[in-house]
């Protein structure tokens, strides 16, 4: 008898599921390599698949009349679509890989009949749906009352959470267009940091070096929406989760 294939999850998602929902789950998973530039979802767009993140960063963005802003970044902890099976069949939302990597995708009709059947795959999503609600909200309030150095600092965070890593390949003329900031501003921003020993600039990358430090000059959204992934209960959607490998089939 040939051995069943087994697949090895990253995602915070896919691996906090009992193992029996998981392997259900994994019949109906598809593997995707992430390409920088790749778009997943469009706005108005009917969307047929929900990314489970393994690697890599996703920019969840508002676009429109020639212009963006980021809404939130999503990585290893996170899906993208993932309020569609909750009732949805459009993306309001447009979803770039901005760091590649991999995910595990699913079809939308798949995964909204696996939760009929398995009610704790609903349960794990919606508490991930409730997270990422609150951050795209607080990304909204951030840009209006908080200054730009405490933004940075915050979305540096945010995205070194997201994809568990303190090297990020992210240039000036990326934050300022997420972040809705003067280029110049920024980059007098990432070199007042750079002075005060927090982070170091290299060519096309930048690298957090005193994380604590950084966090004690992010805005207080921060705190909050890192505390909103660590939900109460069995699960948590920040670091503290162990890789699942699984039989499918």
């Amino acid at each position: 008898m040939l051995p069943k294939p087994r697949f090895n999850v990253k995602n915070a998602i896919l691996a906090s599921l009992p193992l029996q929902d998981l392997a259900a789950t994994g019949r109906f998973l598809e593997p995707i390599a992430l390409r920088e530039d790749m778009v997943l979802q469009e706005p108005k767009r009917h969307i047929d698949y929900i990314y489970f993140i393994e690697s890599g960063l996703i920019s969840l963005r508002i676009v429109g009349a020639e212009s963006m802003l980021e809404s939130a970044v999503i990585g290893h902890r996170g899906a993208v679509g993932a309020l569609l099976p909750e009732g949805g069949h459009f993306s309001a939302h447009q979803s770039l890989v901005i760091f590649p990597g991999s995910a595990h995708r699913i079809r939308v009709e798949d995964l909204r009949r696996l939760m009929d059947e398995r009610p704790e795959i609903q349960e794990h999503l919606s508490r991930y749906v409730q997270a990422l609600s609150f951050h795209c909200a607080h990304s909204g309030l951030c840009g209006v009352r908080h200054d730009r150095e405490r933004r940075l600092a915050s979305w540096l965070c945010l995205a070194s959470d997201a994809v568990d890593a303190n090297v990020l390949p992210v240039t000036h003329h990326y934050l300022s267009s997420a972040l809705g900031l003067r280029r110049a501003g920024v980059t007098q921003t990432l070199v007042r940091f750079e002075e005060q020993g927090l982070i170091r600039k290299m060519r096309g990358v930048l690298q957090i070096d005193e994380r604590k430090c950084l966090k004690q000059r992010a805005c207080s959204c921060y705190g909050l929406i890192s505390d909103a992934y660590a939900l109460p209960g069995s699960m948590t959607f920040g670091k503290a989760y162990h890789a699942k490998t699984v039989a499918v089939g």
